[in-house]
């Protein structure tokens, strides 16, 4: 008896991201990967001159632009590198390039930050999902890298295409998902 529920705990703590035996290896664009925190520095327009204003990136700007770069890379369920990720996996090495400390699992990363409606989600905050086979609770997290005009895209890693930018108006996307946060 203690075998059996030791072994369904055991599966249990295993379905945060869901993985698949199928995976398609795509190689990513050769870019280096972020180490430092920089402060990239933008040139903005005001909007009643025409007078140059030097603006420095927002640190949600800088850890989006940190998770693109991963972009294209193949799913690995418990991955954190460039030789594969998950969906926790790239958010949290995300947020840690920019020493914010997330859990490593996407239904722990939902109990932090704060609850915010999705009209109001911008760059930098994470949509959380109950994906098809796990409706019970929320398994897969993404990263806004775009939101404007109801038009909302993420970041994520998915087990059969890999880190890629999906827009919430997909149906698969739109049906399965269950909350925006704010950790920034």
């Amino acid at each position: 008896m203690k075998k059996i529920l030791f072994v369904i705990i055991l599966i249990a703590s295993f379905n945060s991201c869901k993985s698949s035996k199928h995976t398609r290896r795509k190689r990513a664009a050769s870019s280096k990967i972020i180490t430092k925190k920089n402060k990239k520095e933008a040139t903005a327009y005001k909007s009643k001159t025409s007078k140059k204003a030097t603006i420095t990136k927002s640190k949600a700007n800088t850890i989006v632009d940190y998770a693109v770069q991963f972009k294209g890379i193949r799913y690995k369920w418990g991955g954190t590198t460039k030789a594969g990720m998950d969906c926790s996996g790239l958010v949290y090495q995300s947020f840690k390039s920019h020493d914010i400390i997330l859990p490593r699992t996407s239904r722990d990363m939902a109990k932090r930050g704060n609850k915010i409606s999705l009209k109001n989600a911008k760059v930098g905050d994470l949509l959380f999902f109950k994906t098809q086979n796990r409706r019970n609770s929320i398994n897969h997290v993404g990263l806004v890298v775009k939101s404007k005009s109801g038009s909302v895209q993420f970041i994520h890693a998915t087990s059969s295409k890999g880190v890629i930018v999906s827009n919430l108006s997909e149906r698969y996307w739109n049906s399965a998902f269950s909350e925006a946060r704010r950790i920034l």
